[in-house]
């Protein structure tokens, strides 16, 4: 498989900056993206008003990320929210490598710049070992998905999980990758 440019651009680029920024002696030290998880919940509620939600968020997000997404179910019943043990509560996809890195590039210069009134996402979403998550409340943001042909709108979490140590490594990875943090 050929390498994607923003790995390129990755390598070239934001291993150099990471390195002088944090002084790094040796290459592997630099934190990399690991993985990127995709996760869209889907409510009993929608599921018993739409029965056809399960199969269009998983062909929606199929075509936003390029891969079969996995249906989750219940682990265990909740009588709380109506959910049984194994009822269909959502769908996710787990990116790596070449399709990670395609994503992120969608994500951050196509994706987020169409939400309205946009400002940047919050600097305050890591999670004390470097991972961040990101919460869409629309998919229609990304540019493969067909506006008249959506009949239910979802949101997704978007986990973004690296090798960093901190979160201050963390942010400053993904700020060189080009994620647009609020100040």
């Amino acid at each position: 498989m050929a390498m994607s440019p923003y790995k390129q651009f990755y390598k070239e680029q934001v291993v150099p900056a990471l390195m002088e920024r944090f002084g790094y002696k040796n290459i592997m030290q630099v934190p990399k993206l690991e993985k990127i998880v995709i996760n869209m919940r889907i409510s009993k509620r929608l599921q018993e008003q739409n029965p056809d939600v399960v199969d269009e968020a998983v062909t929606q997000l199929a075509l936003i990320t390029g891969q079969k997404p996995i249906v989750t179910r219940a682990k265990k019943s909740v009588s709380a929210f109506k959910v049984r043990k194994g009822d269909i509560v959502g769908c996710k996809v787990t990116l790596r490598d070449v399709r990670m890195y395609e994503f992120l590039n969608k994500l951050v210069n196509i994706a987020l710049p169409r939400i309205r009134d946009f400002r940047g996402v919050s600097p305050n979403s890591f999670d004390g070992r470097g991972n961040y998550t990101l919460g869409i409340s629309d998919w229609t943001i990304f540019p493969e998905v067909e506006y008249d042909k959506v009949k239910s709108t979802l949101g997704m979490d978007i986990t973004i999980v690296t090798t960093a140590e901190t979160d201050e490594e963390a942010k400053e990875l993904l700020r060189l990758m080009g994620m647009p943090f609020r100040e």
